[in-house]
């Protein structure tokens, strides 16, 4: 309680900053060297929480409310579908960070990879029941993540339908910030020159060169 209130005094009259990348794209490494920074990020549980209860409801009040409690927000719902549209209109002059990957193709290995170390049994990819038994959050919680995908129940991890997704939301941000090219940072952590990229987008000094990858779980990656 202590910390949120703290956030909410520095954050305010601040810039906000939203890091819509989809998940696995390095959206934890943001969150790590916005806090190195000094940065005020949003309780990701809180975010979940809101997420699970309004997101599918499309009631975006409650999301848009929370992020007065920091500067800084990542992960779900930032980078579902159309949260940011909402958020830009009810945060106007904020800024947005699109994480992705060297290609879909590893975007899709990655979080298969992630939620069968997390959500499946003996390793391998996890069937719907296995999605609406994880505890994460709330029982059926990794279910409405998964899919967001727009995948079906009998086939939940459907590559083709997953990459079309990580694809089409790429584009669409991209597309709907197109007129504001200092509005939304397109960046991906692997790349050598991400990190300057970045502190330059939050005009901000940094003795630091590149991110660190937080929940690493695709090998082969560095």
């Amino acid at each position: 309680m202590v910390t949120e209130f703290s956030n909410q005094r520095n954050a305010a009259g601040k810039v906000k900053f939203f890091c819509i990348g989809r998940n696995k794209t390095g959206t934890t490494s943001l969150k790590r060297v916005f806090e190195d920074l000094g940065y005020p990020v949003g309780n990701q549980r809180k975010a979940e929480i809101l997420a699970g209860k309004y997101y599918f409801e499309g009631k975006f009040q409650p999301i848009i409310d929370y992020c007065k409690t920091a500067q800084v927000f990542q992960d779900v719902p930032f980078s579902y579908p159309e949260t940011y549209k909402h958020l830009d209109k009810a945060y106007p002059g904020s800024k947005f960070i699109l994480t992705v990957r060297d290609s879909p193709e590893q975007w899709y290995r990655s979080i298969t990879r992630f939620h069968a170390k997390m959500f499946g049994k003996e390793g391998r990819v996890p069937t719907v029941e296995d999605l609406k038994n994880a505890s994460y959050v709330w029982s059926g919680f990794m279910y409405n993540v998964v899919r967001v995908h727009g995948t079906q129940d009998d086939d939940p991890y459907n590559k083709e339908i997953m990459i079309a997704h990580y694809e089409r939301y790429n584009q669409e941000v991209m597309e709907y910030f197109k007129d504001r090219p200092n509005d939304l940072l397109v960046i991906n952590v692997a790349e050598k020159g991400a990190y300057r990229k970045f502190v330059d987008f939050l005009g901000v000094d940094s003795s630091c060169n590149d991110f660190s990858w937080e929940n690493k779980y695709d090998a082969g990656f560095h």
